[in-house]
C-alpha cells in the first residue's frame, strides 16, 4: 500500500528553496591541445566529444521548456525553469565555442557529428517531427514524452556532473586548465539544477512507468552517439587511422572498458553508468539527494571562465 501511495504521489511544484544563478563563462582555447588529458588521447578525444553532442540538445532544452512556460503554476518551480534556460544556452554557447575555436582550428572535422545532433533535436525531437503535425489531442503526450527523456538526460548528467567535479587526477596528470574548467563548471551547474527538469516533468503529468522505457532509451541513444562521434573524431589522427574506430566494431567499445577498468579516475566505466540510472527507477527517487549544492556552488564561485566574463563585463 505505502508503494502504490508513492508510485501515485506528485510532486507539486519545486523541490529547492535555493535560487538558481545563470552564470556568463568565456573560455580562451588558444593553448589547449587536441591531447588535452596529456599521454591519454584516448579519453581526450573522448571527453572532446560531449562538445558536439551537446549544443543542439541544449538549445532544444531551451525551445520545450519556454514552450511549456505558460503551464506551469507553481512561481518557484516557473523561477527554476526560467533559471535553467539560462544556464543550458550558455552551456550550449560554451560547447559550441570550444567546436569553432578549439577542434576546428586544429583541423578536427566536427561538421558530420554536428549534422547527426541536428538532424536528432531539430527534425526528429522537434515540435513537428519529421515535418508532421502532432494532432491536438496528442500534442501534450509528445510534450511530456519530450520533458521525460530531458528528465533522464538530466539525472545522467548530474552524475557525471558529480564525477567531473569530484575528479581530481585529471589535473594531477597536467589537463589543459581551459577544458578541465568547461566540464567542471558545466559539471557543477548540471548539480545545482538537477531537480529542475524532474520536477517540470512531474508537475506536467509525467508518470512513474514511463521512467523505464524513458531510461533504455536515453541510454542506449547517448552511449550509441558517444562512442560513435567519439569514433569519428578519433580516426582522423593518424594514430588511430589503421584501426578506423567504429560504433559498430568492438575496439572502441573495448578500449574504454579497459581504460576505466584499469583506472576509472580517467574514464567512468560504461556498466558504472548504466548502473547509475537504477536510482531514477525507484519510486521513491528524488534528484535533490544525488549531489550536494553546496560543493558545486563552491566551484563555481571560483571558476576562473566565470571570473574572466565577469572582468570582462566590468
Amino acid at each position: 500500500m505505502k508503494l502504490l501511495s508513492l508510485l501515485k504521489k506528485s510532486k507539486i511544484g519545486s523541490s529547492i528553496q535555493y535560487q538558481i544563478k545563470p552564470r556568463k563563462v568565456k573560455f580562451e582555447w588558444q593553448e589547449t591541445p587536441v591531447d588535452w588529458i596529456p599521454n591519454h588521447p584516448f579519453t581526450s578525444y573522448f571527453i572532446n566529444e560531449i562538445n558536439m553532442i551537446l549544443p543542439a540538445g541544449e538549445f532544444w532544452f531551451c525551445r520545450l521548456y519556454n514552450k511549456v512556460l505558460t503551464q506551469i503554476s507553481d512561481e518557484k518551480l516557473k523561477e527554476d525553469v526560467k533559471a535553467f534556460i539560462r544556464q543550458e544556452a550558455m552551456h550550449a554557447q560554451a560547447h559550441a565555442s570550444a567546436n569553432k575555436e578549439y577542434l576546428t582550428v586544429r583541423n578536427i572535422d566536427v561538421q558530420r557529428n554536428l549534422e547527426i545532433m541536428d538532424f536528432l533535436f531539430g527534425q526528429l525531437l522537434a515540435d513537428q517531427p519529421l515535418g508532421l503535425k502532432v494532432p491536438k489531442v496528442l500534442e501534450h503526450q509528445w510534450d511530456l514524452f519530450r520533458l521525460g527523456i530531458i528528465a533522464t538526460v538530466e539525472h545522467m548528467t548530474c552524475v557525471l556532473g558529480k564525477y567531473v567535479l569530484y575528479n581530481q587526477h585529471w589535473e594531477q596528470l597536467g589537463a589543459d586548465p581551459a577544458m578541465l574548467d568547461l566540464v567542471k563548471w558545466h559539471g557543477a551547474e548540471e548539480i545545482e539544477h538537477r531537480t529542475v527538469a524532474f520536477d517540470l516533468y512531474r508537475h506536467l503529468g509525467g508518470g512513474y512507468i514511463a521512467r523505464y522505457y524513458l531510461s533504455v532509451a536515453v541510454i542506449v541513444g547517448v552511449l550509441g552517439l558517444w562512442v560513435d562521434g567519439a569514433a569519428h573524431i578519433m580516426k582522423q589522427d593518424e594514430r588511430f587511422k589503421s584501426i578506423q574506430p567504429s560504433v559498430f566494431k568492438p575496439w572502441i567499445w573495448r578500449e574504454w572498458y579497459a581504460i576505466s577498468q584499469k583506472d576509472n579516475r580517467i574514464m567512468p566505466n560504461p556498466f558504472w553508468l548504466i548502473s547509475q540510472q537504477l536510482g531514477y527507477l525507484m519510486p521513491w527517487y528524488d534528484p535533490v539527494h544525488e549531489a550536494k549544492t553546496e560543493d558545486a556552488i563552491a566551484y563555481l564561485d571560483h571558476s576562473p571562465a566565470a571570473k574572466r566574463a565577469a572582468l570582462k563585463v566590468a
